[in-house]
């Protein structure tokens, strides 16, 4: 059974940190590039950060650079996100997503965790 099971969401106030943990299982990790996406209310999916099945490269969208990072523990099948300088516009649900290096046509979701930044 294929799973991915975000952790680590939370309250945290304005300037504060939170590392996203993504627990990947039932398939075969190292064969999938990973992605973190966030949805804030009324607003549309968001892709935050991306990186390659072998780690080779990342990815981030403007809004998080120089305060986000991604990584992955392949001996783990987990994928990090870590947030630093968190803003209240960082405020969404953040999902992991894997999608087959090879085959786009392969990925999976997981459900989801609630950021809430605020004083």
């Amino acid at each position: 059974q294929v799973q991915l099971v975000e952790s680590g969401g939370g309250l945290v106030q304005p300037g504060g940190s939170l590392r996203l943990s993504c627990k990947a299982s039932g398939f075969t990790f190292s064969n999938y590039n990973m992605r973190w996406y966030r949805q804030a209310p009324g607003k549309e999916r968001e892709l935050v950060a991306h990186i390659t099945a072998t780690s080779s490269s990342t990815d981030y969208a403007d809004s998080v650079k120089g305060r986000f990072t991604i990584s992955r523990d392949s001996a783990k099948n987990t994928v990090y996100l870590q947030m630093n300088r968190l803003k209240p516009e960082d405020t969404a649900v953040y999902c992991c997503n894997a999608v087959h290096r090879l085959h786009s046509g392969s990925a999976y979701w997981g459900q989801g965790t609630q950021v809430t930044v605020s004083s």
